[in-house]
């Protein structure tokens, strides 16, 4: 019997070195999965700052023109930075689209403070609007808007201000698939994203369906959910599973559709590539638990409110603990970020020590700063990281 040669040898230990590595990268990814991965983020989390920009905690419509910090607004919902640089939110209870511009003045650029839905066609500033919940921004700079109680997505055109409905009919049901989204019938939608193609996709709650119109023939179609409000089974297909509440959604760079379920306490990936759904944070059960471990073990609380951050984490505000969480991108660790869980107001400072009350909207901005709608204390909230001030994390 010959003697095994060098080359023999090398190509034995080539063999089981990749083995190793199949095998490493393997348990590599199932424990960033199951396990709290010690790294960077988790053992040194950066403290954030927490600062009310605009509301002076009082219920009320005034002070346009002036600081917005002295202004009064009332149950602020869906936030977003536009084109201009400026934050734009939904003054819920006012009927209005408020803007905070970069020099913190507080200005009304959508409704006329009267619930109602009319005025398509007209200036935005005279129309009427019932409860504007979210809104986003196109890439020309026009502005979204979702309606809940009129059932409608309006947009205004950024040069001429005119607003115009572009999906729903103003009744509450179900139908239109396969036709233009102005005549398809939506019920109590809630959320709205644009994809990175430009397709509008919108949380229809009241029907339990995630749907998208598309951006050049304005057709409607859903996109996931069959109408049942129950349990979704991780890793189901996209296009026939049910959904139990979907609330609020994002998109991520990848064109993946990060979606919170009210109802449902938990946080679901769409994979539009693939057409899969996969399960990314909650156990399904109503708590506030699991901080720093796996984000899917977590208890969540009814989250309303959803941003991507340019790093890939995922912060969204969890209503009815009071807080913002957030789920690290490259540990899969669940963080909470502001509120402790109980209800208050302030103070501003450390985010940790600041309460929240059932906070709705959020935006991740380009910036690092991540901002806040803290719904019932009529005030808007900017979140600042201090990289200067790491903690050890508990």
């Amino acid at each position: 019997m010959k003697p095994p040669t060098c080359s023999s040898l090398n190509r034995a230990s080539k063999h089981h070195y990749r083995r190793m590595l199949r095998f490493l990268g393997a348990f590599w990814i199932w424990m960033s999965w199951n396990m709290p991965i010690p790294s960077l983020g988790q053992d040194l989390m950066t403290s954030w700052e927490i600062q009310t920009i605009a509301g002076d905690g009082q219920p009320g419509y005034r002070g346009d023109g002036g600081p917005a910090t002295q202004a009064r607004i009332q149950n602020p919902y869906g936030l977003a930075v536009g084109p201009d640089g400026d934050l734009h939110f939904c003054d819920m209870d006012n009927h209005v689209i408020r803007r905070i511009d970069k020099h913190g003045h507080m200005h009304t650029v959508a409704g006329c403070g009267v619930a109602g839905y009319r005025g398509d066609g007209g200036p935005a500033l005279e129309a009427q609007l019932w409860q504007p919940y979210e809104i986003c921004f196109d890439t020309e700079g026009d502005l979204y808007l979702v309606e809940m109680p009129n059932h409608v997505v309006r947009k205004i055109d950024q040069s001429s201000q005119v607003i115009q409905t572009i999906a729903g009919t103003g009744q509450a049901g179900f139908g239109g698939d396969g036709g233009l989204a102005s005549q398809a019938m939506l019920s109590r939608p809630h959320s709205i994203a644009l994809d990175p193609w430009g397709n509008l996709v919108i949380c229809d709650i009241g029907n339990h369906r995630v749907r998208r119109v598309g951006r050049l023939n304005q057709k409607i179609e859903t996109l996931s959910g069959n109408g049942q409000k129950v349990e979704t089974i991780d890793r189901s297909p996209l296009y026939r599973s049910p959904l139990k509440g979907p609330r609020a959604l994002a998109f991520d760079r990848e064109g993946n559709a990060w979606l919170a379920l009210r109802e449902g306490n938990a946080i679901w990936k769409m994979d539009l590539h693939r057409g899969r759904l996969h399960h990314m944070a909650g156990t399904g059960e109503k708590g506030f638990t699991g901080h720093n471990g796996p984000a899917r073990q977590a208890k969540l609380s009814a989250p309303k409110g959803i941003s991507l951050d340019p790093k890939g984490n995922v912060w969204f505000a969890d209503t009815e603990s009071h807080s913002i969480r957030m789920i690290e991108a490259t540990t899969h660790t669940m963080r909470c970020i502001a509120g402790n869980g109980q209800r208050g107001d302030g103070p501003d400072g450390d985010s940790k020590a600041c309460q929240l009350a059932r906070p709705h909207g959020i935006f991740a901005a380009k910036d690092g700063s991540v901002y806040i709608g803290d719904s019932e204390n009529h005030r808007i909230r900017r979140l600042t990281p201090l990289p200067d001030r790491e903690v050890k994390a508990p």
